[in-house]
């Protein structure tokens, strides 16, 4: 922006939002399919802010102390859920959540109602939607990528911006 021209510059169109992106532009598909793979994996993080310990601690009906005690650990990052060891033959870590016992051939998130911003946000982080690319990075491990409802560009937008990863 210039002194003579009070215009801010354009913001460039995401990939996704282009005419040529997927769904022509109108946004992008994601449909959860249970397998558990974005609670799963790798040693990780899932970042809690104090409000969403305080919900997760009253759906337990513990305080937050034991909450705090019994569900988190402390990362580089901040507060996070604890992971535990994958069942055969699952490999990696689960998130202390991820239930693989209750619809069997199926994960499911224990706390759904009250599930962390960046869990709700999956998989419209910054670091997925960042480019074609890392979408179809994400798409490998993440069979709901690409298919299920289309997401328009907006909520994209709104979920992406949500929580920063």
């Amino acid at each position: 922006m210039s002194p003579r021209d009070p215009t801010p510059p354009a913001r460039p169109t995401e990939w996704f939002a282009q005419p040529d992106g997927p769904e022509q532009g109108k946004g992008l598909r994601f449909g959860c399919t249970m397998c558990g793979n974005c609670c799963s994996g790798p040693e990780g993080y899932v970042l809690l802010s104090p409000a969403e310990i305080t919900a997760l601690a009253g759906r337990l009906k513990i305080s937050e102390t034991e909450f705090r005690r019994a569900y988190m650990q402390t990362t580089s990052e901040g507060p996070s859920l604890k992971e535990v060891p994958a069942p055969a033959p699952a490999k990696g870590l689960d998130c202390i959540f991820l239930d693989r016992a209750k619809f069997p051939g199926k994960a499911v998130c224990g706390v759904y109602e009250d599930r962390p911003t960046q869990c709700r946000t999956w998989p419209f982080w910054p670091s997925v939607v960042k480019t074609r690319q890392t979408w179809e990075r994400a798409k490998r491990t993440c069979p709901g990528i690409d298919s299920g409802r289309l997401v328009p560009v907006q909520q994209v937008r709104i979920q992406r911006d949500a929580f920063e990863i």
